[in-house]
């Protein structure tokens, strides 16, 4: 558990940093809803699994994953769980 903690803290701080070296408007805003669609993604995954066939588990990889490349990270783990 300590180990996502740590994940998200730091992945926050890197996108934040990110968004503030881009001159963005509110690199925090950026950076959290950025981490958090790929969350949500990952759970909306997870809940078409029944029809789409395709289940990834909750682990502290995918965790991390999906909270560090967003959308692109999840479809990364879909394509990836497909071979």
């Amino acid at each position: 558990m300590l180990s996502v903690i740590i994940c998200v803290i730091v992945t926050f701080l890197f996108f934040s940093f990110i968004h503030f070296a881009a001159k963005k408007k509110k690199p925090f805003k950026r950076a959290f809803l950025s981490m958090l669609l790929g969350v949500l993604t990952l759970c909306g995954v997870d809940l078409l699994a029944g029809m789409t066939g395709v289940y990834i588990p909750f682990t502290v990889l995918t965790l991390c994953t999906s909270i560090a490349g967003g959308m692109p990270g999840v479809a990364l783990l879909v394509l990836l769980s497909a071979f």
